[in-house]
């Protein structure tokens, strides 16, 4: 057989390209496999051309709020369209250089759906493909409503966003998780009335109780209308009734309630990893995961980050409060609004709070600007197992939103 490769790779979103990576920077033959684009959800649908339009949205609403800062700008407008555009060139340039990056390394890249149809046999619609060691890297996809599947129309998923003409005027998001907030904040922040539907008693119920109880009153104070321990009964001729007995009528319904994972077509064995896998559902891991699988170094889930973006942004890894047994820990809560480079920058929302044990972080929340920055300090703290006392000793620089990191460690 002519088609043998070392890795035989399925998907190229975060897990598969940087397994990719990584194997052919060892010297090994790389084949990659990818039936739609190359970068996957993250890439083309998800992470970065979210951050690019809550890029636009966060200036606009920055330039509306201005005043009070010696800025007076009139006139300020959202071409939606020209919006859109520039979020097509961004994905489009960040795919173009990774379609380059594996090309240069020597990846071979296969555009069709692939197949495992024996432990070492990679089969698309013309080819068969022998690999010593073959990766499943599948991915996910929105996961719909029970009783209401995605129309594409009125019940959209976060998919059709990217195709919208225009700012809705009224939109219902079910779901408080990352994507359901920080999509809130995105309309909120074009000027769209905005109500969010949560199963759960609290928005972001995978993070500190803290954190939850923030966002509540941060979407209080942006008017965004919250509905938690609320679910969807019927959606009927573009009306939603819910289980509080309330009826809405937006422009759409935007369902954030999570992803499935997209099984490999598998005939034999092989190692499913990122979201396929069903764990963390974040580039992050997936592309840590990666590293871990094709570079046999060891890997830690509880040292994974978690970023919420927007303003501002929420961050954490690590353990929550709401976990641990009292007595078990100590913590502090260093207020954002302590910070001088907060006041400079018109940015006081916010706290950082962290729990410790036996002189060793064991966990860390943030609620702040830059909070996507600062988490990784805790990171690089836990992984590391350096001292409370040690990180004492650092020097932090002034103004600066680390100080808050400093602040945060002298109160123990």
């Amino acid at each position: 057989m002519e088609n043998v490769y070392d890795y035989g790779i399925i998907g190229a979103g975060p897990a598969g390209f940087t397994a990719a990576l990584i194997a052919a920077e060892q010297g090994k033959s790389v084949i990659l496999f990818e039936k739609d684009k190359i970068g996957g959800v993250c890439l083309n649908k998800g992470c970065i051309p979210t951050k690019t339009i809550m890029h636009s949205a966060d200036l606009y609403k920055d330039a509306k709020k201005s005043e009070n800062i010696g800025i007076i700008a009139n006139d300020i407008k959202i071409d939606f369209i020209k919006l859109m555009e520039h979020k097509n060139k961004v994905v489009e340039t960040l795919r173009n250089a990774l379609t380059k990056s594996l090309q240069a390394k020597g990846v071979e890249i296969v555009e069709k759906e692939a197949k495992v149809t024996d432990d070492n046999i990679v089969k698309t619609d013309t080819q068969i493909y022998k690999c010593e060691k073959i990766i499943a890297a599948t991915g996910s996809e929105p996961k719909p409503l029970k009783d209401n599947p995605f129309d594409h129309s009125f019940i959209l998923n976060s998919d059709d966003l990217f195709e919208l003409k225009q700012v809705p005027k009224n939109v219902l998001i079910v779901g408080a998780g990352a994507e359901g907030i920080e999509w809130a904040r995105i309309f909120n922040d074009l000027e769209c009335e905005v109500t969010v539907v949560e199963a759960a008693s609290r928005p972001l119920s995978i993070a500190d109780e803290e954190v939850s109880k923030y966002v509540e009153r941060l979407f209080r104070t942006r008017k965004i209308a919250l509905k938690t321990s609320t679910t969807i009964e019927k959606i009927e001729n573009k009306q939603v009734m819910l289980s509080n007995g309330e009826t809405l009528s937006p422009d759409f319904v935007l369902v954030a309630i999570g992803r499935n994972i997209i099984k490999p077509q598998l005939d034999g064995k092989v190692t499913v990893i990122g979201d396929a896998c069903g764990q963390l559902m974040l580039a992050n891991f997936a592309m840590y995961q990666a590293r871990a699988l094709v570079s046999g170094i060891h890997f830690d889930n509880i040292f994974v980050p978690s970023v919420i973006y927007g303003t501002p942004e929420i961050a954490w890894i690590g353990a929550n409060e709401q976990d641990l047994p009292l007595g078990s820990y100590q913590k502090t809560v260093y207020p954002v609004r302590a910070l001088g480079k907060a006041h400079c920058d018109n940015e006081i929302e916010g706290f950082i709070k962290v729990l410790t044990y036996e002189n060793k972080i064991i966990g860390a929340s943030i609620i702040s600007k830059e909070a996507s920055a600062l988490i990784h300090q805790f990171a690089i703290a836990m992984q590391n197992e350096i001292s409370v006392d040690d990180m004492k000793k650092v020097c932090f620089a002034h103004p600066t939103y680390s100080e808050g990191v400093y602040e945060s460690i002298m109160m123990l």
